[in-house]
């Protein structure tokens, strides 16, 4: 198998194709002329064929000599960008997170921490809470918001930290009836609802015991969508629409209690930003506070 050429051995093609010299090329790369030539010579026995046509005048490259200095000057130029792209990669690294969370709150989550950390290149992840969990172990994820990490066992060598107490609510689009009074309040109402936790069966058990007619939305953003179509009420977590209620519509309290906990899993050292924006999400998400208790590992 023919070896591979030496970076000093590109260099002296090029230099020789560009001055037109075997001895203008040698002292520019400092070497001898013998020397040059020398190793010319076995360049061109490794390649099989002849690079340069030499006489008094200088050396002419050959098509094989023209070919060969082009891709000589293509892979010095990306050896020569090498460290620079390796600093470049370090420096970046260096400000970079990856945070992951469920599909719901992604369109909350990632334009709050991309307003508040905008010295930091976010790479944004959406997948269910067990599986962001998993890389959070595994190094790979920063951080993973997520609504389940009291309802589950965290991997070995992950934390999580309450970020706050969301609960659900009754989402009443304009010119729709609020919610009646009674034992059954939402009587003979068709309902829509959605949870970003593993309670969908209790819920929507609950909401029937209430007189619902419950039917699930797959995410929060359809659910009130849903909603808003057919003029009914909705059951939703109240940080669904903490910023987005439209003229006329408005929140009010649902038939029942349900504790719904937002959480952030990390590794033993999560990042100090991250542990400082935590109150400020909390409030920007309208969540309650919670005191801080270790989540079951």
């Amino acid at each position: 198998m023919p070896s591979l050429p030496a970076v000093e051995d590109l260099r002296l093609v090029l230099a020789i194709t560009r001055t037109g010299s075997v001895g203008t090329a040698a002292r520019e790369l400092r070497i001898s002329q013998p020397s040059a030539s020398q190793r010319l010579a076995r360049i061109e026995r490794s390649c099989g064929t002849q690079l340069f046509i030499r006489d008094t005048r200088g050396a002419r490259a050959t098509p094989a000599g023209q070919e060969l200095a082009r891709r000589a000057e293509h892979i010095l130029g990306h050896l020569e960008e090498v460290y620079d792209a390796t600093r470049a990669a370090v420096a970046t690294s260096a400000e970079r997170l990856v945070i992951g969370t469920f599909a719901s709150l992604a369109p909350i989550l990632f334009p709050l921490l991309d307003a508040e950390l905008p010295d930091f290149d976010i790479e944004q992840d959406v997948d269910h809470g067990q599986h962001l969990v998993g890389l959070v172990a595994e190094g790979t994820m920063d951080a993973a918001f997520i609504a389940i990490a009291d309802q589950m066992v965290l991997p070995r060598g992950t934390v999580a930290r309450p970020v706050g107490r969301d609960e659900l609510v009754l989402f009443v689009p304009a010119g729709v009836d609020p919610p009646g009074t009674g034992k059954y309040p939402l009587r003979e109402r068709d309902l829509p609802f959605a949870t970003y936790d593993r309670g969908a069966d209790e819920i929507r058990t609950r909401l029937i015991a209430h007189g619902a007619k419950a039917r699930r939305g797959i995410t929060l953003a359809t659910t009130v969508a849903m909603a808003r179509r057919r003029s009914q009420l909705a059951l939703i977590p109240r940080s669904a629409l903490s910023h987005e209620l439209g003229p006329g519509e408005r929140l009010v309290p649902a038939p029942f209690r349900y504790r719904l906990t937002l959480s952030m899993v990390t590794g033993t050292e999560p990042p100090r930003r991250l542990l400082r924006l935590l109150p400020h999400l909390r409030e920007a998400l309208h969540l309650k506070p919670v005191r801080p208790e270790r989540i079951r590992q």
